[in-house]
């Protein structure tokens, strides 16, 4: 008899469906090395990464938002008027206000939903988990839409030998609804602000301390990503699979209760290093995206979820543990029944 996720009392939630868009181009190592004097060994070694995809000029984070919601409400055979509430997880939409939730709303012509983005960097999907199904749960919203989408290309310089080769580009998108029985688990979230800075978004081209200068002189040129690597990694591979571990005992389960592992797609060593940790037994399949397509912050766990489905149709409706990390520090993490076949 298969395990199912420990519920509480309240009403409970389920992922309906995964949908996700993915750019057309795929940029290998070699196209990149030269600028950073690196290699495909060398980046290949320290990360698994071995290709990332870059969205051109006529795909905006927006455009990649609204197709991957269009999958995902196909897949759940939904339209946008049966959703009541938006949720955008992302850090490369370029304004600060209106959101990019409420554009979404507005192209797909349902302006009158709850809509708002959410700025958890590379866990801001895992944490738009959490709400939804709080959401659901406390009866404050029926069907909720949950988006990770971003563009980190306009935001990474391509001379930075720390993050060159690290970012991509695309969306992945879920849809949330009610279930009489539980389809995700208690989120187990927190933070190392003491860290904060460890991964940065900062103009940090102008060396100048004034806000209004900045913005003077930089004209149209995005603020770049960094980040101190080594303080990053040390992070995620002591500290999140103890999480991980947490989520999965919150949920009244352990790693040989599930069938999948979906962490964040940052870096393969450290999720190597993770399942290592935990102790994942061979049964369980581990996401291994970012290989060919990169590290798309908080979208890259629906991303994953999406692919590792059509690689392994068995795996729909089985139950599989998520956790993202990255700026902040932050970190969420829980167990999902995955989505049923379409």
């Amino acid at each position: 008899m298969s395990k199912v996720i420990a519920s509480k009392s309240g009403s409970e939630s389920r992922i309906l469906s995964v949908g996700s868009y993915r750019p057309k181009r795929l940029v290998p190592n070699s196209e990149i090395v030269d600028r950073i004097e690196s290699s495909d060994e060398w980046i290949q070694q320290r990360t698994g990464i071995e290709s990332r995809r870059f969205a051109d000029d006529s795909e905006s984070v927006l455009d990649m938002a609204t197709w991957a919601v269009e999958d995902a409400l196909a897949k759940a055979k939904l339209a946008i008027s049966d959703i009541d509430t938006l949720i955008v997880a992302t850090v490369t939409f370029p304004f600060q206000m209106p959101s990019a939730a409420t554009a979404i709303l507005q192209r797909l012509g349902h302006p009158t939903a709850a809509a708002f983005d959410i700025n958890a960097a590379c866990a801001g999907f895992s944490y738009g988990i959490s709400m939804a199904h709080d959401f659901i749960k406390a009866g404050t919203s029926k069907t909720v839409l949950v988006v990770g989408a971003e563009k980190i290309s306009d935001f990474t310089d391509p001379d930075d030998r720390a993050t060159a080769f690290i970012f991509a580009d695309g969306a992945g998108a879920v849809v949330i609804g009610q279930s009489r029985e539980a389809g995700i688990g208690p989120v187990e979230w927190g933070s190392d602000a003491d860290n904060r800075d460890a991964i940065q978004m900062n103009p940090s081209w102008i060396e100048v301390r004034d806000v209004e200068t900045q913005l003077t002189k930089a004209g149209s040129k995005w603020p770049n990503i960094s980040q101190e690597g080594q303080k990053v990694y040390r992070w995620a591979v002591f500290s999140m699979s103890k999480a991980a571990v947490k989520a999965l005992e919150a949920a009244g389960l352990t790693v040989n209760d599930i069938a999948a592992f979906i962490p964040h797609q940052a870096n393969m060593r450290i999720i190597e290093t993770m399942a290592k940790e935990m102790g994942m037994p061979d049964s369980v399949v581990i996401a291994d995206d970012v290989r060919v397509n990169g590290n798309t912050s908080a979208a890259s766990i629906p991303l994953a979820m999406d692919v590792l489905l059509d690689q392994h149709p068995e795996l729909h409706g089985k139950l599989a543990l998520l956790i993202g990390y990255g700026a902040g520090l932050v970190y969420a993490g829980q167990v999902v029944e995955l989505p049923p076949k379409p």
